[in-house]
């Protein structure tokens, strides 16, 4: 606590929220600087819900001190700031310009190396009851190359003196499992996992362990589909990195060429061919 109180200042908050709060109506309200900082010790510390958060921090000198309360000032409650994120934070930008400005403060200071830059993605399980859902028949989401391959072949019929093949508008659609509790998480079916209602956060960092930029979906949603938009995130937030290294799920032609396109070395691992001619049949040696 002491270590992120001395190098980070959190005064920056006021200016991000002061739209959202009146000077001059209603009773006091918690300090915005302290709803931020009990979510700090809640994710650095891996306290599982708010609820258990305000409870460690009851019994906590150390929380208590970043939060900047004495030993025996009240706790808001926890629910306080449910209250205030569906009132004030809730379709807002606020917690992406904390995270900009904190990685600012870093970049300012030289912590961070944009060199190599490691994407992949974790998936969290969602507080939901895998059995109550319903199905739903959604319509699928489109790969950005799609459009893109597409121009690119209008393109070159064009330079070549063709006519311009007409484009079919085919809406493909599936059915999805939709939580009743949780409606935005999505059914995880990977192999080695449970099967259940999750998220999917689709992370960028560098080799200090810095994250350059994060994006959150459904874990029904497969993690390749979203590294363009993670990579022009690390772009806007720190610059185009040199290389950038991905594990086996992102060795797709797309993503290769979206990189080699862009200047950047990718980084992936070598996967053996699928093709059964390069598979032989064991022969027994007889001696």
């Amino acid at each position: 606590m002491r270590k992120i109180e001395k190098v980070i200042k959190f005064d920056f908050i006021y200016d991000l929220v002061k739209d959202k709060y009146s000077e001059n109506y209603d009773r006091p309200s918690i300090d915005p600087v302290v709803l931020i900082k009990i979510l700090f010790i809640q994710y650095l510390f891996g306290i599982p819900s708010l609820r258990r958060t305000i409870a460690e921090i009851q019994t906590n000198v150390a929380y208590k001190w970043f939060l900047g309360y004495g030993l025996n000032e009240e706790i808001p409650h926890f629910s306080t700031f449910s209250k205030n994120y569906e009132r004030r934070s809730k379709n807002t930008d606020i917690f992406e310009k904390i995270f900009t400005r904190i990685l600012e403060e870093t970049i300012k200071h030289k912590f961070i190396n944009v060199e190599e830059v490691f994407i992949d993605a974790t998936h969290v399980k969602a507080s939901a009851n895998k059995k109550k859902y319903y199905k739903e028949i959604n319509r699928k989401r489109e790969q950005n190359y799609q459009a893109k391959l597409e121009e690119e072949i209008a393109k070159d019929r064009e330079l070549h003196g063709k006519k311009t093949l007409k484009q079919k508008e085919k809406i493909e659609t599936k059915e999805v499992k939709v939580n009743k509790t949780d409606p935005d998480s999505g059914i995880l079916n990977k192999s080695g996992k449970e099967k259940c209602f999750a998220y999917s956060f689709h992370t960028a960092c560098d080799k200090n362990g810095f994250i350059l930029a994060a994006k959150v979906t459904s874990a029904n949603l497969h993690d390749s589909v979203m590294f363009e938009e993670v990579l022009d995130e690390v772009i806007k937030n720190v610059g185009k990195p040199k290389a950038v290294a991905v594990d086996a799920g992102y060795k797709t032609q797309y993503i290769l060429k979206t990189m080699f396109d862009r200047g950047i070395i990718p980084v992936v691992p070598y996967t053996r061919p699928n093709d059964k001619r390069w598979v032989y049949e064991k022969t027994p040696i007889r001696i």
